[in-house]
């Protein structure tokens, strides 16, 4: 298990397969990706690397955190994110990582989190069928009806869904295909949409579930 890259949503795009078809792309920036720390089983009781990505302005940073990028002899970043790895999988701190640590057509899970849409209604969060257009229906056409029953149990079960705020969580889209890598302007362009809006930062590692695309 290796280390990810962190990396920012740039927006959607289009290229062409070997097909000719027309494919939907999202395009990632990783900038000033390094490793900041290491995470051992013998010191934290479990192996991983700290990653920062993006420079940040010295006083944008805690005095603590300066510190830690000091020991490193690194500039402050803005990003932070810890990637579990495998005992052989350490890199030297201070070692950049590039958009070439991943290669057009392997599977990888990005991370990230998902647009805010406010509070919204039953159907548009959890796509109910709403209520009949007729038949003495008025008013509630939208409405996700009854919530529960007015004897036994005679309450609303936890976890109910009903409608409430949409978005802005963290989401995670398995098994996505890298369709290109250009190490020259540090952009990674994978298949297909992912979670978050332009500028936000998403995380992207090696997929946990497949290996290969089918």
């Amino acid at each position: 298990m290796r280390t990810g890259l962190i990396a920012e949503k740039l927006g959607m795009s289009s290229g062409f397969n070997e097909k000719g078809e027309r494919v939907p792309v999202t395009l990632l920036k990783v900038e000033d990706c390094q490793v900041v720390a290491h995470r051992t089983v013998e010191r934290d009781g479990y192996s991983a690397l700290v990653v920062g990505a993006k420079n940040a302005k010295l006083h944008r940073v805690s005095k603590p955190m300066r510190t830690v990028f000091a020991k490193a002899k690194l500039e402050p970043k803005a990003r932070l994110r810890e990637f579990r790895i495998t005992d052989d999988a350490y890199i030297e701190v201070g070692s950049s990582l590039t958009p070439e640590l991943f290669r057009a057509g392997q599977l990888v899970d990005v991370c990230g989190t998902s647009v805010g849409k406010g509070f919204a209604g039953a159907m548009k969060r959890h796509n109910f069928g709403g209520l009949e257009a007729s038949h003495g229906v008025s008013v509630s056409h939208r409405s996700h009806g009854s919530t529960g029953g007015c004897q036994d149990p005679g309450r609303v079960f936890k976890n109910k869904k009903m409608a409430g705020h949409l978005g802005a969580e963290r989401v995670t889209i398995q098994n996505l295909q890298v369709f290109a890598v250009d190490a020259t302007t540090g952009v990674i362009v994978i298949k297909g949409a992912i979670p978050g809006s332009k500028g936000s930062t998403v995380y992207v590692t090696d997929a946990i579930k497949k290996t290969i695309a089918v």
